[in-house]
């Protein structure tokens, strides 16, 4: 850590930010999946619940799911109220958690931008950023002239193939170092007494009727009361092994970066319409993604198409990128539900809960998710902001559709 950042905590064994313990035989709760919701969970059931004999596993190394391999952008700017209501306290956990976890992990509030390219574009935006600002979300209008002052590296001239007609913008949006948001969620954890359990993959679950009471793992039976499943991509897996199903599809993320550059890129940039999203990262690689590949699927990987298509996107926006260089490419898996917005709440089994179906912005709702996950677990009863985002919603038709909202704005 830098010298700025003294006052900050270190652990007592500097070699190692958390214990690898062996399973013990039983805990009061198991999380199952060791990324950043698993993790934040955790937290949370810990710290505000005084739930500290629980246990978070992961199949792979800590975090080394989507948690490793999203864009890290960060915003609250979503239309409906129930999901800017979440998505807003989890930027407003954002902002305290670097203190609160006493670890850097490089939050840089530079703003988000999404970009209008059609009037189709334009009369959505600006009915976002009016819900926006009534659900106390800071949201702008920005004109063309505009979005150049701010990012001018933006090509905003009006002979390409779809102009840009204008931005909405989040000044309080950014981005976060990935990895050290999982590191500093998992060395709290630790502090608190959770054990994190790695290459523990779960196989099963052992059940009384219809209340699940463990789980089945290729490291031994773990017997528990509760079980909350914050496996993303592998939802429906673990949900079809206990014995119901959830609407939910697996598709492959692709994200990409270049060699290292000098800062030229102030911002977050988003277009929906040629799809492609790009922040600069603090070490200087440009940090690129755009939308799912079409195809179901559990691979770590993608098409070639979708890369070739968003290259194509960047450059047209960013002429001074066609002189960068694609460094290396990868995948996640994400889980879409047909509104595009996250279940998080109770199960048909009894004290089985989920948190899925976040799909491409999981890792903007990590604190929220995790708030509000530990609250329904510790309790049996959703937390008021988790609430609308039942899986029974898919029976009544009270659905929260952020497909204009979510799309490839990640």
């Amino acid at each position: 850590m830098s010298q700025d950042h003294d006052h900050l905590h270190l652990p007592e064994h500097p070699d190692f930010l958390w214990r690898n313990p062996e399973p013990k035989s039983s805990y009061d709760a198991v999380i199952v999946g060791g990324g950043g919701h698993g993790l934040a969970t955790a937290y949370f059931l810990a710290k505000n619940h005084g739930m500290t004999n629980i246990a978070v596993l992961e199949k792979g190394w800590l975090a080394g799911g989507n948690m490793a391999r999203n864009t890290t952008i960060i915003r609250s700017n979503y239309l409906w109220d129930e999901s800017a209501a979440i998505y807003e306290h989890a930027l407003k956990l954002w902002e305290v958690l670097p203190e609160e976890l006493e670890y850097d992990f490089l939050f840089s509030q530079r703003g988000v931008m999404n970009l209008a390219h059609t009037l189709g574009d334009v009369r959505e935006s600006m009915r976002r950023v009016g819900a926006n600002k009534l659900n106390g979300v800071d949201a702008e209008w920005l004109d063309p002239q505009q979005v150049k002052e701010l990012c001018p590296i933006l090509n905003v001239s009006d002979n390409i193939r779809y102009p840009v007609m204008g931005a909405t913008y989040q000044p309080r949006a950014g981005i976060a170092k990935h990895d050290h948001v999982a590191w500093a969620f998992a060395r709290k954890c630790d502090e608190l007494g959770v054990d994190i359990i790695q290459n523990c993959e779960v196989t099963g679950f052992l059940k009384d009727g219809n209340r699940v009471v463990g789980v089945k793992t290729n490291r031994g039976t773990i017997n528990t009361e509760k079980v909350g499943l914050a496996a993303a991509g592998h939802s429906s897996v673990l949900a079809e092994m206990a014995g119901f199903r959830l609407p939910i599809q697996s598709h492959p993320l692709q994200a990409l970066v270049s060699e290292l550059h000098e800062p030229v890129h102030p911002t977050v940039v988003m277009s929906n319409h040629v799809h492609v999203y790009v922040s600069q990262a603090h070490k200087g690689e440009l940090v690129m993604g755009a939308g799912v590949d079409s195809y179901n699927g559990y691979g770590q990987r993608g098409s070639f198409h979708v890369i070739e298509e968003q290259m194509a996107a960047a450059v047209e926006l960013f002429p001074i990128f066609a002189r960068a260089h694609v460094l290396r490419t990868w995948g996640g898996i994400v889980d879409t539900t047909m509104d595009a917005s996250p279940i998080v709440g109770t199960t048909p089994v009894e004290n089985m809960f989920v948190n899925c179906g976040w799909g491409t912005g999981g890792f903007k709702g990590t604190p929220a998710a995790g708030l509000t996950f530990a609250h329904t677990i510790a309790t049996g009863a959703p937390h008021k902001l988790n609430e609308p985002f039942s899986l029974e919603r898919f029976e009544t038709g009270a659905l929260i559709d952020e497909h204009g909202a979510a799309a490839v704005a990640h």
